[in-house]
């Protein structure tokens, strides 16, 4: 079973060098895809280094996640956020969960790095958030490349895409949460925390309410 892990990227000079570091330590058939929308630092050129294939689209996650699914050639497409890591085993333990057929695809547990009080307060949170039916991609969602391609793969969503993925996956099959935790950055709560809470609450609350994600865009900017 081969895994495409795809990491949609924008300006990540600071992060990609340690998250393809990190991946090509994993054991397994697998490859790894950069879909980049069009970074103005260093990004391009620190993956090339790396001897990683990357590919230019537009910018915007869920089209640039889309785009690197087109080229991949894997049974399994894994979604990895650029300043997330994987846990050691990443890759097995997928391809054990997927010898059930039920499963159409899953994610991780995650734990928010740093020794902050936010950071703490953010890996509780976080599975609380299963409860509203929500799933983040940094969370580093799979799913089988039969399933997502019958789905349609992402929706060109500005934000709440992969929440989007998550609802129609478990409408044709089995989602599952592996207990291993990946890793990911709390970079965007540090120094504002209550403020980035809020507004992403605010945000949560109104998706859970069908307000279009096209709409909740103008919100999002301050939150990047």
């Amino acid at each position: 079973m081969k895994i495409s892990i795809i990491i949609p990227t924008l300006n990540e000079a600071t992060t990609i060098n340690k998250v393809i570091a990190s991946l090509q330590e994993l054991t397994g058939e697998f490859e790894i895809i950069v879909a980049d929308g069009g970074s103005t630092d260093d990004t391009i050129g620190l993956v090339r280094n790396c001897g990683v294939r990357t590919i230019e689209t537009e910018r915007g996650r869920g089209r640039q996640m889309n785009a690197g699914a087109q080229t991949a050639s894997g049974d399994v497409l894994l979604f990895l956020h650029a300043d997330t890591r994987l846990p050691d085993g990443a890759l097995a333990m997928i391809e054990n969960l997927l010898q059930n057929e039920r499963v159409c695809g899953g994610n991780f547990s995650l734990v928010f790095d740093g020794g902050t009080r936010e950071a703490r307060l953010l890996t509780r949170i976080y599975p609380l958030l299963r409860l509203g039916g929500m799933c983040y991609g940094d969370s580093a969602l799979f799913v089988r490349r039969s399933v997502f391609d019958r789905l349609g793969g992402y929706r060109n969503y500005p934000i709440f895409e992969d929440c989007d993925l998550y609802r129609r996956m478990r409408r044709v099959g089995k989602f599952v949460r592996l207990p291993a935790a990946a890793v990911t950055s709390s970079r965007r709560f540090e120094g504002r925390f209550v403020r980035t809470f809020a507004l992403w609450t605010i945000m949560q609350v109104l998706y859970w309410l069908r307000v279009n994600p096209n709409r909740l865009e103008r919100w999002y900017k301050p939150l990047r």
